[in-house]
């Protein structure tokens, strides 16, 4: 009896010990290293990253995507091609980041260099949404338009806080794989939110309906302009402009010419660019009929929303298994990987796995977020290491530049795909190509794996810029930081 009691005794602290584990890694740790960040950066960096990555770029992404994938279908009775294509028009403000950027960084506007940004940015994106919720029978080439003004007011704000992230990776170096997957965080869990009330929403009230919330949404952004805490300087004359875009010129083209610079940028278009998208041609397949599933609108939602538990599943495996790892190393195994997880969507196609007694709506759901998982743990390495490739003083400007070069292979993705879609016919009811596209999507995807030698083979902790690009060399041309506050985002101050 004495030895059943002492076993009794030891399985229940056992089972506390365990179950202390898991309360330890899924809610102290975390809690633990969100107070340390707010602690080493400042609770302000938290409310422009929330606004802009979680509100902005995670919610606005989960409910305009299923909503313009929608608009597009039922409003404009457009054809997969065509839709594809418009897609990543809508992505061309994203590629002029380095513009945004260098205004940013060089432009004051009033004696402010961040608060008009980020009120003009919020302005922009209401106006473009409102004026597409209000209006009825709008025409195809007016709606494009406001789809791309609000994309761009979404970059704007973007760029803005990018600066300041970055400039934060280079003050506090070891952080910077942590302030990465913050941002990639609060996008995950906003995405999360949006895509789960997505299909709901657009049920309820039409793509449109959708639109005017995204507007309200944006008044965020606004918030933050005008909350922003920035010492005014003194507006520099037009010739002083002059010479600092000059600057600017020769800092980034003196960088790009460090192999360790253009090297991972050749990667990041070349692997983006042959990676291509086919996202719209699945859309209408999953809606369809007669040859798909058919699901609904709130199905639809429901089916992103796991894509995007995906990708913070992936932030948090990088965040404690893999964030110490070269970068070269995370990247090869995550792109073999999306190899694999492409061919799950020929299973779904030829509907092999009705053959196997798996749902439709199971395998797409474990479809989505196998392949979110994969691609965040790919980006995330390549986030952290484009960081650290920033010269100082021109920390927005580079990042965004090298962001844009991304954008870049997105834009020719997305335009691949739609090209392939339409060459293999691939229409708003004819999928009988479907499964061709599918194979040679992911055959492509191969084809990144050969260029990872193209990344540093270093972990984050390392420097990879010399050390006089890593300081201000004219400290009256460039954005000193203690100028550059979101409420002391930059400063230790209380």
């Amino acid at each position: 009896m004495a030895n059943r009691s002492e076993e009794s005794e030891h399985d229940t602290v056992l089972r506390r010990s365990n179950q202390g584990g898991v309360l330890d890694l899924v809610v102290k740790r975390p809690l633990r290293w969100l107070r340390m960040l707010v602690e080493e950066l400042h609770w302000s960096f938290f409310f422009g990253v929330i606004v802009v990555y979680g509100v902005s770029q995670g919610l606005g992404k989960g409910l305009s995507k299923v909503s313009t994938q929608y608009y597009f279908k039922d409003e404009q009775m457009i054809q997969p091609s065509q839709a594809q294509v418009y897609v990543g028009l809508i992505q061309v403000p994203w590629i002029i980041k380095p513009v945004w950027g260098l205004l940013t960084d060089v432009v004051p506007v009033l004696g402010y260099r961040r608060r008009p940004y980020f009120v003009f940015a919020g302005v922009l994106t209401m106006v473009s949404m409102m004026v597409l919720s209000v209006h009825r029978n709008l025409q195809l080439g007016l709606a494009l338009s406001c789809l791309v003004a609000g994309s761009a007011g979404v970059a704007i704000a973007d760029v803005t806080i990018d600066a300041c992230v970055t400039q934060l990776s280079i003050s506090h170096p070891t952080l910077a794989a942590d302030m990465q997957s913050l941002c990639g965080m609060s996008s995950s869990i906003g995405s999360l939110v949006g895509f789960s009330l997505s299909g709901v929403l657009v049920h309820l009230f039409g793509s449109k309906g959708v639109y005017g919330l995204l507007g309200l949404t944006a008044g965020l952004i606004v918030v933050v302009g005008l909350l922003l805490k920035e010492s005014p300087s003194r507006s520099p004359g037009r010739k002083h402009v002059n010479e600092k875009f000059i600057d600017a010129g020769s800092a980034i083209w003196k960088t790009f010419q460090y192999g360790e610079v253009w090297r991972p940028c050749l990667f990041m278009l070349l692997s983006a660019a042959v990676s291509l998208h086919i996202h719209e041609g699945m859309f209408y397949w999953y809606t369809d009929s007669k040859d798909g599933p058919s699901f609904s609108k709130e199905a639809v939602g429901s089916i992103m929303s796991f894509g995007a538990i995906g990708s913070l599943v992936g932030i948090l495996l990088y965040q404690n298994f893999l964030k110490n790892f070269p970068f070269r190393n995370v990247v090869f195994w995550a792109l073999s990987l999306s190899v694999l997880s492409g061919f799950l969507d020929l299973i779904l196609v030829l509907r092999i796995n009705l053959k196997l007694g798996v749902p439709d709506y199971f395998f797409i759901v474990v479809d989505e977020f196998v392949s979110h998982m994969i691609s965040r743990i790919k980006w995330l390495p390549l986030l952290v290491l484009s960081s650290k490739l920033c010269p100082a003083g021109m920390e927005g400007t580079f990042f965004a530049l090298l962001m844009s070069i991304e954008h870049v292979g997105h834009l020719l993705s997305s335009w691949g795909g739609g090209v392939l879609l339409h060459a293999l016919k691939v229409t708003r009811t004819q999928f009988d190509n479907l499964w061709l596209v599918i194979v040679i999507r992911s055959l492509l995807r191969v084809i990144p794996i050969g260029l990872v030698f193209l990344i540093p083979n270093v972990d984050p902790s390392s420097t990879i810029l010399p050390a006089d690009m890593l300081m201000n060399r004219r400290s009256e041309d460039v954005v000193e930081t203690d100028k550059i506050e979101m409420t002391a985002l930059l400063n230790n101050e209380a």
